[in-house]
């Protein structure tokens, strides 16, 4: 298992990955501090709602007993304003009769209607006042939801920039070790959960913390008394969540294996379907895709049950924390020792209080996908280069002088392709490479195009050693057409001069006409702009070739290379793909790998690999005339044709 497959962190909130993250992150620190205020505002509504609630409900709801206060406003009762005050005992309204230390007087029609519109007024005010707390919390929570997204989009943003960026400058043999189907996942399905930890976790955890925390002050406040009897649960709900984490860390690690190795075997059923139905082995893929749909599946209920069991948990801990209240506080509202707002306030609370924690499971859930997200992601930045530009010399117009000294190459340790490999190309020369399949022909073009670095030796084009020259600018002198021409999904047009902005129509149809592709795109009604699907499975393997000698041709390199340009091809598209090497070849250095020797008879040198060393070398006629190993291959070849 290589460092990119599938892994998951062994913590759950990782600070180091977290300051990678806030790299980041900081550029937008004042919209983080305009979302705390928002958070602020509205955690404080939250938390003044229920002690609102309680006032209304013992101020102007409990009837039968209230407190009243001298007051210049407040309703009328003879030449005295009352107004309604439970902590003045001296007064009190018991019905429809005042009692105050000078005696009792009972209230006539006019005094108790006036008590009705004043109780009425107050409720309605205080109805108003929580309706702007609800609101206030609302566009406070909607505004900062949005602050939040918005920063958490544009980090996105900036780190899938990045890492694109990154990836483009990675060399071949970083791809070679990396499946393509997992880089995808780290640009999509990971920044996703980056993405989550945002919207979904930072948005609501720090609101979460502050509903909490100013929860149990505010119980504290109203009766420190019912608040301990309130938290008496909490001991074993903080037990219980160290558990769930322990267990819900281990069933989420399996179930992104087993995810894992079901994308795996879609991927290669899917890539090899062909081959499959040709061997007719449905039947057999299907059961070993059970198999592991089948492991996929028990994993994912192994984690259900996790879940299964800590939710109800939680809704039997807080149901408990509830009786508690209600036995307890109603005991102290029966005593006179705390009023009926209180408890009603007292079970809001608590309800605010064990919402978040409930919500903790899924919440975990995201922030453990999240860790493991931002480890993989910058994980792929650790990557380095492997193809740097050293001196970045600026690229002049090339002659096309190519040498290679005594060049050494493996893509693994211990496992050479290329030993000791030495020749000279002069410029205007065309160069031919034969040899099995694996002997480091197509080595060589990669080396030359610095998709690879030589391990050892050096590689001169012009009397310059190629590493210091600018990579990007060497490449746009060399033009490769090679034997698996990949067509882009877009149009013909951006396939030949590659989104080239400089580029002209009338230069890619002098390309085409060049190199007898034109008669591919006037067959198509839009032309230039016919549409190309992924892959260009439209085109036939020759089309594409002949679109391929126009793309490389429209780019007029200094330095041209045919990779088995015409392996694989019908004899007519064979035909007009050899008056198109005829044409391009002339006045430009050109290698040439082929594995039909018939291609390669006019080069001006030909070179024998095998087994990464230099066999044979010379002209057609020489190398026949020596009877080596060209001449078995190429009477091997011949035999094949003329039988």
């Amino acid at each position: 298992m290589d460092r990119f497959q599938e892994q998951t962190i062994e913590k759950t909130f990782d600070l180091k990955l977290m300051q990678k993250l806030w790299i980041y992150t900081k550029k937008y620190f004042w919209l983080l501090i305009v979302a705390s205020l928002l958070l602020l505002l509205s955690t404080g509504a939250d938390l003044y709602r229920p002690y609102l609630i309680k006032n209304v409900i013992d101020d102007y709801l409990t009837t039968d007993s209230v407190g009243l206060s001298e007051s210049s406003s407040g309703f009328a009762v003879g030449d005295t304003n009352y107004t309604f005050d439970n902590s003045v005992e001296d007064v009190r309204l018991e019905t429809s009769t005042l009692i105050t230390p000078e005696g009792t007087r009972d209230l006539n029609a006019s005094e108790i209607n006036g008590l009705k519109d004043y109780k009425n007024a107050a409720v309605l005010r205080y109805g108003l006042i929580l309706m702007a707390v609800v609101l206030a919390a609302f566009f406070a929570t909607y505004f900062q939801q949005i602050v939040l997204n918005f920063v958490g989009e544009k980090v996105i943003y900036a780190i899938r920039s990045d890492l694109f960026r990154h990836l483009e400058k990675m060399d071949l043999r970083f791809y070679e070790n990396n499946p393509v189907g997992r880089l995808v996942t780290r640009m999509t399905n990971d920044l996703d959960n980056i993405n989550q930890l945002y919207t979904e976790v930072i948005v609501t955890f720090l609101s979460d913390v502050a509903i909490v925390v100013g929860s149990m002050v505010m119980m504290l406040i109203l009766d420190w008394r019912l608040a301990l009897v309130s938290f008496a649960v909490l001991p074993i709900m903080a037990i219980a969540t160290v558990i769930f984490r322990k267990e819900i860390r281990k069933a989420y690690r399996l179930v992104r294996v087993k995810l894992a190795q079901i994308n795996t075997s879609l991927n290669e059923n899917f890539m090899g379907m062909k081959t499959i139905q040709i061997f007719n082995q449905e039947s057999n893929f299907v059961e070993r895709f059970d198999e592991t749909n089948t492991e996929y599946r028990e994993a994912s209920l192994k984690e259900l049950y996790v879940y299964a069991v800590f939710r109800p948990l939680l809704n039997l801990l807080y149901y408990g924390a509830l009786i508690l209240v209600l036995w307890y506080g109603g005991s102290r509202v029966l005593g006179n020792q705390i009023e009926v707002g209180v408890l009603v306030a007292y079970t809001l609370y608590l309800k605010q209080l064990f919402n978040p924690i409930m919500e903790l499971a899924e919440k975990f859930n995201i922030l453990q996908s999240a860790m493991t997200s931002i480890e993989r992601i910058f994980l792929l930045f650790q990557e380095e280069e492997g193809v740097k530009n050293t001196k970045s010399l600026p690229v002049p117009t090339l002659k096309g002088d190519v040498e290679f000294k005594n060049v050494d190459f493996s893509y693994l340790p211990d496992e050479p392709i290329l030993k000791n490999v030495s020749f000279t190309v002069k410029a205007g020369q065309s160069i031919a490479f034969v040899g099995a399949t694996g002997s480091g022909k197509s080595t060589i073009i990669n080396l030359l195009t610095r998709l690879y670095d030589v391990d050892s030796g050096h590689i001169l084009i012009d009397g310059v050693d190629i590493r210091d020259y600018d990579k990007h600018q060497l490449r746009q002198k060399i033009s490769p057409v090679l034997q698996d021409v990949y067509l882009f999904s877009g149009n013909i047009r951006n396939n030949i001069k590659l989104l080239t902005p400089d580029i002209t129509d009338d230069e890619i149809m002098k390309a085409a006409e060049f190199v007898n592709a034109d008669q591919i795109i006037k067959r198509f009604p839009k032309g230039l702009d016919h549409e190309v699907s992924e892959g260009g499975a439209t085109f036939s393997q020759g089309e594409r070739q002949l679109l391929s000698f126009a793309r490389a041709i429209v780019h007029d390199p200094d330095i041209l290379i045919l990779d088995e340009a015409t392996s694989n091809i019908d004899t007519e598209t064979e035909l007009l793909i050899q008056d198109a090497i005829s044409k391009v070849v002339k006045s430009r250095t050109t290698f040439v790998v082929a594995h039909r020797l018939s291609t390669i008879q006019n080069a001006d040198q030909i070179i024998v690999i095998h087994k990464g060393e230099i066999h044979e070398r010379g002209t057609h006629e020489e190398l026949l005339s020596n009877e080596g190993l060209y001449y078995d291959l190429y009477q091997l070849q011949y035999q094949e044709s003329v039988a």
